[in-house]
């Protein structure tokens, strides 16, 4: 059991910047700054992904009578802004790819300030969390998002027949880490999980997850599906770094339960959203958001 709880956050880290790495090894030199030379797009875009979901998952946990614990899994959860695959790409209706790439290479870069600054406005106000430490924000920013995206770019840009085909294995490589990862956690906690329902916290990350959705697509611009591509990525948040930050040894199981819970409630409240876009979006690639 010990080596398993010593094991766990390397395998998670590495799970992690192996679907970052994915990220750099697809994206097109074009779409990398998409998003950041658009200052309006930008600016939604922090709004949607960044802003809303940390000032909800606050209000909801400010609001309901949750334990201390279960309301630091939900912040963890709230600030990390990039999701385990690139926002669009599961909506099957043609996303703008530049949008897509654009938003998460962006989203990347801006976590390195705005996780450890909403971390840190949280501790005060509800009080300090030993379990995260700065120290421990950066590495993992660093080691799971910031050098793997970097050197999938870079690989890209030096051999991009390669790229292309080592792409996808570094996805399905990442994939089954994800799995191996998680499974052992799930199992542990899978009690905690259970004993969440019924106190609030449900409300909590449903409402979290709903107010995501609906300022991404307020936020997306005129296009339907950049409106789509931009509400996912607001709600669907990453456990691979939430998990990372605190550490994903075990310290309290509520901790990690409370991540694995918010992740199965995005999927869940998601599922309308996604089937309706489905429904009344042409399946073809959108115009670029302006």
């Amino acid at each position: 059991m010990e080596v398993l709880k010593s094991l766990i956050p390397i395998i998670l880290t590495l799970s992690l910047a192996g679907l970052v790495l994915t990220v750099g090894l697809k994206a097109a030199p074009g779409d990398l700054l998409y998003v950041l030379r658009r200052p309006g797009l930008l600016a939604r875009s922090v709004v949607a992904v960044i802003f809303i979901p940390v000032v909800v998952a606050a209000l909801a946990i400010w609001l309901l009578p949750i334990n201390p614990l279960v309301k630091a899994g939900i912040m963890l959860m709230a600030v990390a802004p990039v999701p385990p695959l690139v926002p669009g790409q599961e909506l099957g209706v043609g996303a703008n790819k530049a949008f897509a790439y654009g938003l998460y290479v962006a989203m990347a870069l801006l976590s390195v300030v705005s996780v450890p600054l909403a971390l840190t406005v949280a501790s005060h106000l509800f009080g300090r969390d030993d379990t995260v430490t700065v120290a421990k924000m950066v590495v993992t920013l660093l080691t799971g998002v910031l050098i793997p995206l970097a050197l999938g770019l870079l690989v890209r840009q030096i051999a991009p027949g390669f790229a292309a085909k080592a792409g996808p294995w570094a996805y399905r490589l990442s994939m089954l880490l994800v799995l191996v990862a998680f499974l052992p956690i799930i199992i542990s906690v899978w009690p905690a999980i259970q004993s969440l329902i019924g106190d609030g916290t449900l409300l909590a990350m449903a409402a979290v997850v709903v107010a995501c959705l609906a300022g991404g697509h307020l936020l997306g611009g005129p296009e339907r599906i950049d409106r789509a591509t931009l509400a996912v990525a607001s709600a669907v948040r990453h456990p691979g770094i939430a998990m990372s930050l605190a550490g994903a040894n075990f310290v309290d199981k509520r901790v990690a339960a409370a991540v694995l819970l918010f992740m199965l409630v995005g999927l869940v409240v998601g599922i309308p959203y996604k089937m309706w876009i489905k429904r009344t979006t042409r399946p073809e690639p959108a115009a670029a958001t302006a």
